[in-house]
């Protein structure tokens, strides 16, 4: 006699043990294709920063030759300054036109955001108003790169009032 329900048993255990196997092999694969595209991405972004690289350095290049033919001549003084200023010109430029621009910090009061404090000093100008930049700060697009830093007034005790301070704005 045929035992139906040991031989049922078996099957199921058999279907099981082939689901099994068959996930098993899926996660695996899967886990292979992820790694490939973990390899790919990185080196995808290698060759994006490779050619994004050499882009930069591409437009500096000009620069650098200016600075070379500056620096042949430095037998006149004042052609020598001018070179240097329209070399810091032609770099500026080449900065902008990737997106660089400064931080303005005209009649602005401080801004955590784009301003870092170095000195804080006692003024009859209201309290967080820009006295002085000490060192630019520079934008790529929208995103601060170099905070500006700056001296910032603190209100003096004995008061006062300036009048263009109430004009200041937040930058």
């Amino acid at each position: 006699m045929v035992d139906f329900k040991s031989t049922r048993c078996k099957m199921k255990d058999s279907k099981k043990h082939e689901t099994k196997k068959e996930l098993t092999e899926t996660i695996q694969r899967l886990q292979a294709d992820f790694e490939n595209y973990k390899k790919r991405v990185e080196s995808q972004n290698s060759e994006i920063n490779k050619y994004a690289k050499a882009e930069l350095i591409t437009k500096l290049l000009s620069v650098l030759d200016s600075f070379e033919l500056s620096l042949k001549n430095t037998d006149n003084k004042e052609e020598f300054i001018k070179g240097v200023e329209l070399i810091y010109s032609q770099l500026f430029q080449t900065l902008e036109d990737m997106g660089l621009r400064k931080i303005n910090i005209e009649g602005c009061r401080f801004d955590p955001y784009k301003h870092e404090v170095l000195i804080t000093q006692e003024s009859n100008k209201e309290d967080g108003v820009i006295l002085e930049e000490l060192q630019k700060g520079y934008m790529l697009d929208d995103k601060v790169i170099r905070h500006t830093k700056v001296k910032i007034s603190k209100k003096s005790p004995k008061g006062g009032d300036d009048k263009h301070d109430k004009r200041a704005t937040k930058c």
